[in-house]
């Protein structure tokens, strides 16, 4: 209906040039004094040769609309799909969005461009980053003094960011360099641990860690990454107690620790980009991509993960394993 009336819309001046001529020839019958039937005869055929005309114009026009509006949900590319043009100003209209297209996929292709030479620039900016910060941990490990300790401390949190952008960067490249083969969990797990046995001992968080003995099908560097920013998190936001590590459920991995927590309102845009919420803001140091890296990592690996935490008491990570139905080769 809406169609129709539309229809009707574009066609007014038609109707109004219509009902002119019926009231001109009207008025010419009257002064001729011709008998009614002479005009009710013409009026009535010339009616239905109209209506007969209007009805096929109208299912001419939706025909079109309906090809139209198949094309619109297709990309620019595919605009060479637009029905022949029927007359100049349709041929105009075509011409100008041909214009558009060309101008879009040169603005597209200047944006590409600009985004392979930023990705490939920061990729060799962070190969040519680890060079000095292995060259300091490994100057660092030959001093025991609290200075050290800190100092690698700190390194490590660099690395740990250098990493982030590194995962930020292969995030949506072309490609990809996931490789999925069923592995034990418990290896996966204990490596990236091992990754952080100095942050718990400088911060005297204990480790309880139980055992999973689990086999999952995932790519080991991505889940590594996934672990190793959960447990960043853990111990940057929890000031004393404990962070637990074991299976909540069979294939579920939980993450567990007595830190701050994250207020409710907060839960529900953890994993979005940039944001940081209530006790992000008031720690400098988050950025609102760890968590939002996380998710999509997740996603690209077939694992469900969810959050569960309460202001004061703590905040629990769960990672469904069991999410991935890829058979091992």
């Amino acid at each position: 209906m809406k169609l129709f009336f539309s229809y009707l819309r574009g066609r007014r001046r038609y109707l109004l040039m219509l009902a002119l001529f019926c009231a001109l020839f009207a008025v010419s019958f009257s002064l001729y004094h011709l008998p009614l039937d002479a005009v009710l005869y013409p009026t009535l055929v010339c009616s239905l040769l109209g209506a007969a005309f209007a009805v096929w114009d109208f299912l001419r026009v939706k025909k079109r609309h309906e090809a139209l509006t198949g094309i619109k949900t297709m990309t620019a590319a595919l605009i060479d799909s637009l029905p022949e043009p029927r007359g100049v100003e349709e041929e105009d209209y075509q011409e100008i969005l041909r214009a558009l297209q060309r101008e879009a996929a040169e603005i597209d292709a200047a944006a590409s461009s600009r985004y392979r030479d930023l990705v490939e620039y920061y990729t060799v900016w962070v190969h040519q980053i680890k060079t000095p910060i292995t060259s300091m941990k490994l100057s660092l490990e030959k001093e025991d003094t609290a200075a050290a300790r800190k100092l690698s401390s700190d390194l490590f949190q660099i690395e740990q960011y250098v990493e982030m952008v590194l995962a930020y960067l292969r995030l949506d490249a072309e490609g990809s360099d996931y490789l999925f083969r069923e592995q034990p969990l418990d290896g996966i797990v204990e490596q990236s641990l091992s990754r952080f046995a100095g942050e718990f001992i400088a911060r005297g968080i204990r480790l309880n860690y139980t055992p999973t003995e689990e086999k999952v099908v995932t790519d080991e560097k991505w889940l590594s990454f996934v672990l190793e920013q959960l447990l960043s998190n853990a111990l940057k936001y929890t000031r004393a107690g404990e962070i637990r590590i074991f299976l909540s459920e069979p294939k579920v991995l939980c993450i567990a620790d007595t830190g701050i927590g994250i207020a409710a309102s907060d839960l529900p845009r953890v994993f979005e980009k940039g944001y940081t919420g209530v006790n992000g803001r008031s720690d400098k140091r988050a950025s609102g991509i760890g968590l939002y890296l996380c998710k999509k990592i997740c996603e690209s690996l077939g694992i469900d993960i969810r959050i569960s935490s309460r202001l004061g008491e703590g905040t629990s990570v769960f990672l469904n394993l069991a999410q991935y139905k890829l058979k091992k080769e």
